[in-house]
């Protein structure tokens, strides 16, 4: 019997599919790359027409060699690598480094992992497709140059160890344009008037909206005041009442960006937690009752597409649970939508029957939160708007104009299997719908409220992610690596979700934009998407980007040698002296966070972690509670006092029990 071998990326991949194919199929993993560039010089000969000099991964023999081995025995081998632009490339490498000819080799990709899936993608298998090869290899030439390229000019002219990769640098940028906009703004007072009105023993509140055919806005104190004076010498009368319905759209399913966002609002997760859980996911895990079982189809995507099959799954299962009228017609995608790899299907479930009760078990916690997630959001992508009965009444008290507005839910449809906070089934408000058009109505109370305007908000991982997919800079797998590059640099620091520009960060930007402007430009990474894209259609060459490209960065970079002057970014000291010499202990930053350190170092060696206080005291005898995190990361509450033993997982009263 003839022998095939199938090679994936990871060991929890090859395992799942293992059981879908027969003892003439032998699975192996490469454990990803295999090739690539070396990280001890460019690898990249710019004087032969910047020819990549790709080496075989340190550390990788034992695999490499495993698979050779394998190679040797098989009658044909299918590279069954991600079915996007990296995992052609991975593909291409593998077939490199094992010396696999074209005849007995072949390409396969599929979406998910399931057996039909994958007898399937056996069955159309096809080439390697070096435009997208091509493609990924230009994104990989372009970022080694810029990296190798500007990151020994700010080891120079800031410190070792800073790093100014292509993507990083422009998402770098944007989060401090946004400290900028957030340091200029102006902010301005405003006021706001709302209406208790009775009629009868009905009673509803209402909003000021101006006087009629006027102006809203009400500037001070002043003029709040001047106004609520007039409206006290009126008589309020009802002017109409409209009856209306809204509709709230099912979400679209998931893609890797929408993902990101959606587990950072509702789970709290990190844009690289997101993506490490839902890999496992994808890969397959072990179901009782159904063995390894790749749960959810590939995460990297920008796509909204849905398989018929997939299609035809959800709209059994809301039949049968929720009636067949719950059944919708999905949101379409946008038309100017640019860039998206539609040869993807969005993220969904790839078996419908295992809902995520059925899997819960089987799961860990964050596994079964995010399947849960990723579940109900497919099948409610397939289901009918949600329906609101609305009613507004106008009321007119002398010149001046009030809404009053109810809102019932009167059909759940998707809300039935995707609910949030956002829309609760309550009415609200319900003397609206007690009142019509002509009734008096007395006024009990009319109530100033000041207000100022808000400055932009920080971004936080999920409003960043958004801003680089709208602005079509990077792809679904670079948000999470760009993100976790810039903190791991200490350019920016998050604190409660939100990202906030260091020093250090400032002075990186400002040596970028003076020096490369063109790097952090927005539209010139845009475009250079678009030029990726083109070389994945094979409408352009990516050495002739690559070549465009260069000479601009080349001359920047000698520029910028030549005009920089060193930069000093000093240590934030702290009100915190050393035990052993006294010295202020300084802010430092390491694989966990920022820490206190001696600045007497190598002197002094002494360290400390950071402490934060949760503003109550301890139940037990008094003293601060201070905020501790276990070795996994979860957050718990402490004494400081090291005679105490209290500790919780909530937070502790307000004040200490007698």
């Amino acid at each position: 019997m003839a022998k095939n071998l199938l090679i994936v990326e990871s060991p929890a991949k090859a395992e799942t599919i293992k059981k879908f194919l027969g003892s003439n199929y032998e699975v192996l993993a490469s454990n990803g790359h295999v090739r690539d560039l070396p990280k001890s010089k460019m690898g990249i000969d710019v004087d032969n027409d910047f020819e990549p000099q790709y080496i075989t991964i340190r550390g990788k023999s034992d695999v490499t060699s495993a698979l050779k081995k394998a190679v040797k025995k098989a009658d044909k081998v299918y590279l069954a690598t991600d079915p996007d632009r990296e995992g052609e490339a991975i593909s291409y490498h593998l077939k490199e480094l094992l010396k696999l000819d074209d005849k007995n080799t072949t390409r396969v990709t599929f979406n998910e992992i399931t057996k039909k899936a994958v007898s399937n993608s056996i069955k159309n298998s096809r080439g390697i497709d070096m435009n997208l090869v091509n493609a990924q290899q230009a994104r990989r030439v372009l970022d080694r140059l810029v990296g190798y390229e500007i990151s020994p000019v700010l080891w120079a002219k800031v410190k070792r160890g800073l790093s100014a990769g292509r993507v990083q640098s422009v998402a770098l940028r944007i989060i401090c344009d946004r400290e900028d906009e957030i340091n200029a703004f102006d902010q301005k007072e405003y006021w706001t008037i709302s209406a208790n009105f009775t009629a009868g023993t009905t009673s509803l509140v209402a909003k000021y909206q101006g006087p009629e055919n006027g102006k809203a806005d009400i500037s001070d104190r002043a003029e709040a005041e001047a106004i609520v004076k007039e409206l006290k010498k009126t008589k309020p009368v009802v002017k109409e009442v409209k009856n209306g319905e809204r509709k709230r759209n099912a979400p679209n399913p998931f893609t890797t960006s929408t993902l990101q966002q959606e587990c950072s609002k509702v789970l709290n997760f990190s844009t690289q937690k997101t993506m490490r859980i839902a890999q496992q996911l994808y890969e397959g895990v072990e179901v009782k009752g159904h063995g390894t079982v790749g749960l959810i189809t590939y995460l990297r995507t920008d796509s909204i597409r849905v398989s018929d099959e997939a299609k035809a799954a959800a709209e059994k299962f809301i039949t049968e649970n929720y009636g067949k009228e719950f059944i919708g017609t999905p949101q379409a995608a946008k038309k100017d939508e640019k860039n998206v790899q539609d040869a993807h299907e969005a993220i969904r479930p790839t078996y419908v029957e295992l809902t995520p009760a059925t899997v819960k078990d089987s799961l860990s916690r964050d596994q079964f939160r995010l399947y849960q997630l990723v579940y109900k959001r497919f099948i409610a992508s397939r289901m009918q708007a949600a329906k609101f009965e609305t009613i507004t009444a106008v009321i007119k008290a002398g010149k001046y104009i009030f809404n009053s507005n109810s809102s019932k839910l009167v059909f759940q449809g998707f809300l039935a299997m995707y609910s949030d906070e956002e829309e609760k089934d309550k009415e609200g408000n319900i003397g609206v719908k007690k009142i019509k058009a002509g009734d008096a109505l007395k006024a009990e109370e009319y109530i100033p409220e000041q207000h100022f305007t808000q400055p932009p908000a920080h971004y936080t991982e999920a409003s960043l992610i958004k801003e680089l997919e709208e602005l079509g800079i990077g792809r679904p797998s670079t948000y999470a690596p760009t993100i976790t590059t810039i903190l791991a640099r200490h350019y920016v620091i998050k604190e409660d979700k939100n990202l906030y520009v260091t020093e250090l960060g400032e002075a990186v930007n400002s040596i970028m934009k003076k020096q490369f402007p063109t790097i952090v430009d927005v539209n010139f990474t845009v475009n250079l998407e678009y030029l990726f894209d083109r070389i994945s259609e094979g409408k352009t060459s990516w050495k002739e980007v690559v070549r465009n490209f260069y000479p601009d960065l080349e001359e920047a970079v000698k520029a910028a040698n030549e005009e920089l002057k060193k930069i000093e970014i000093k240590d934030e000291v702290s009100d915190v002296p050393c035990e052993n010499c006294g010295r202020m202990m300084v802010y430092k930053y390491g694989p966990h966070g920022r820490f206190l350190a001696c600045p007497g170092f190598p002197e002094c060696r002494n360290t400390k972690t950071i402490v934060e206080k949760a503003g109550v005291k301890c139940p037990k005898c008094g003293q601060d509670i201070v905020i501790r995190k276990t070795k996994k990361g979860r957050r718990f509450y402490a004494c400081e006092s090291a005679d105490c033993d209290y500790m919780s997982w909530q937070k502790p009263k307000t004040e200490a029990q007698g």
